[in-house]
């Protein structure tokens, strides 16, 4: 699905939506009903949700530049994030409105509110299909998508208390569907924020485990250690790896690094990954520090830090190392070169593959 016919889609919902929310937001005025002015509120916000979208997708397909070496991809997070805020902030508006009409209830007319709900059922219907054929596995057309689909259930849940207004006289029926509305925002917006955040903060993606690509980086042939190892998300499904590799003084450093590359890409989904490969010089000790002939540590690198794996040790045991210079045991081949080789995106950067000093 290209980026066009992603805008042509939202645009249709954002149309569909802005129409039909005039016209509920009148009604419920008119027949006093909270659940439709909730309904329009949360239409408001779903077309709010739908312009950011559509404005984060032109930020993010903007070509990288100056010091934006990302480009501004992670605008459609930052859109994503103010959907489910937004959600969020609604719900405590809406829940104190239904709270009060819980009270004291006004008279609310049971027909205007069935009628109007179930148009706005078949609209939302319309809507939410029109988003389906979206690229949704963008969180920032996910998060539009979910409000609209949170609206959807919204007006099942006001039709079904239009019902109830209508054949029983129950009016507090009308704040009982809103505070079901809040429940479904909250629900919603929560998701949204959890899912940003994590992006925000760079944690590993949902369904990848830094210590399962670790162990299994780690394990490949001539591999002594694997150290450093990030992996983050720039935005909605761009996974990013970078890793310190270390290798035997006499394998190949290119050859690990093509290997490795590799098993990113087929194992774990990973095609944009950075790579330092050196060979592991003396005794590797912690994280990528090693002994000299004085038996003096080295460090190889200044500020190290987080798991390091090392070849043959099982993921739970005790062969996972520990970070910022804990001694792990394993001695690695001797030698004290460390030929490297710098790579990103499996094309090749200038990194060499230099044989160590020793001869290895």
């Amino acid at each position: 699905m290209s980026a066009d016919a992603d805008r042509r889609w939202l645009s249709i919902s954002l149309a569909l939506i802005t129409a039909y929310m005039a016209v509920e937001f009148f009604i419920g005025l008119a027949v006093n009903s909270l659940a439709l002015i909730s309904d329009a509120a949360h239409m408001l916000s779903d077309a709010a949700s739908i312009v950011l979208a559509l404005v984060a997708m032109r930020l993010a397909a903007r070509p990288a530049r100056g010091g934006y070496t990302y480009g501004l991809k992670r605008a459609e997070i930052l859109s994503a994030q103010a959907n489910g805020l937004t959600l969020l902030l609604l719900s405590v508006w809406l829940a104190y409105e239904a709270v009060e009409r819980l009270i004291e209830p006004p008279e609310v007319g049971g027909a205007p509110v069935l009628i109007t709900a179930l148009a706005g059922v078949a609209v939302n219907i319309v809507a939410a299909w029109c988003m389906s054929k979206a690229n949704r596995s963008s969180l920032n057309v996910e998060g539009a998508f979910q409000h609209i689909i949170t609206d959807l259930y919204a007006f099942i849940a006001t039709a079904v208390a239009g019902a109830v207004v209508l054949v029983t006289g129950f009016v507090r029926a009308d704040a009982v569907a809103s505070l079901i509305v809040v429940a479904l925002m909250v629900r919603s917006g929560v998701s949204l924020v959890r899912a940003s955040g994590r992006i925000f903060l760079e944690a590993a993606p949902e369904g990848v485990d830094p210590d399962a690509v670790g162990d299994r980086m780690a394990k490949r042939d001539t591999v002594v250690e694997v150290h450093d190892l990030h992996v983050w998300e720039i935005t909605s499904g761009e996974v990013v790896l970078s890793a310190h590799v270390l290798v035997e003084p006499g394998g190949s450093c290119h050859t690990v690094r093509e290997d490795v590359h590799t098993l990113l890409r087929e194992e774990f989904g990973i095609t944009h990954a950075t790579l330092q490969v050196d060979h592991a010089p003396g005794y590797v000790k912690g994280v990528g520090s090693w002994e000299d002939d004085q038996g003096d540590q080295q460090k190889h690198c200044e500020q190290a830090h987080g798991e390091v794996y090392h070849r043959g040790r099982s993921l739970n045991g005790p062969a996972r190392g520990r970070p910022h210079g804990h001694d792990h045991g394993r001695p690695a081949a001797q030698g004290h070169g460390h030929g490297h080789d710098h790579h990103g995106h499996e094309h090749d950067h200038g990194g060499s593959s230099a044989p160590s000093p020793s001869g290895a």
